[in-house]
């Protein structure tokens, strides 16, 4: 009897603890996508939503009237303007995309708001499968370093990966690492006006209308 008692007890732990793993999220636009990234111990459902969020977010808001942009050329801007101080999370972040926001600040261990180089934990059971499976070797080696010195942050690792923007295409830990670092966590320091979350994205007219966001002249050419 005792031993049923300890069991079910036991099955009633797990259920609770998976069902905290897994978030209240429910509004998956992406479900159908592939799995871009995958991580034992993670909510891996809830980040590669995040990551095909934030990739419509600045294909849509680069892209424009512009019918032959490509989602690498965007990836070079939202970096660029990420870590020189730019970005404008405004004008790009989508209602669905500050919906993740808010189920992804409920994520435990995933962020520290008393770092002030970043809002993203480092020390995350995320960031460290990021920091074993990105592709290539030396940004992995630089990220390690940094991160086994505890000297790791956007400044110091941007300039790198903002070199291995078009890595970010078929290297989706990379691209997990942009959009959490480089997107998401500045969210924390954003002032968002709900009422133009609901609005649709205008497309401008680059004829008409100057960009007061810097457009980088070189995106989509690999300087390497």
């Amino acid at each position: 009897m005792n031993s049923k008692i300890t069991l079910l007890s036991c099955l009633l732990c797990f259920i609770l603890l998976s069902c905290k793993k897994e978030n209240s999220f429910s509004n998956y636009k992406y479900a159908d996508k592939p799995i871009a990234f995958e991580c034992a111990g993670v909510n891996t459902k809830l980040l590669n939503e995040a990551l095909y969020s934030f990739e419509d977010d600045i294909e849509n808001h680069y892209k424009q009237n512009r019918p032959n942009f490509k989602l690498n050329q965007a990836y070079s801007q939202i970096m660029r303007n990420s870590v020189f101080g730019r970005l404008q999370l405004d004008k790009i972040v989508s209602k669905h995309t500050f919906e993740v926001f808010q189920a992804l600040k409920e994520e435990e261990g995933l962020w520290d708001l008393n770092n002030t180089k970043s809002n993203l934990n480092y020390n995350s059971e995320v960031v460290k499968c990021i920091s074993k499976t990105i592709k290539d070797q030396n940004l992995k080696t630089t990220l390690n370093a940094l991160l086994t010195t505890n000297s790791m942050s956007p400044k110091l690792l941007g300039p790198a990966v903002v070199n291995k923007y078009q890595n970010a295409i078929n290297d989706k830990s990379l691209a997990l690492y942009i959009a959490l670092d480089l997107y998401y966590a500045k969210m924390f320091d954003t002032n968002f006006d709900k009422s133009k979350l609901e609005q649709p994205k205008l497309k401008v007219d680059f004829n008409q209308v100057p960009r007061k966001e810097e457009v980088d002249p070189h995106a989509g050419h690999n300087h390497d």
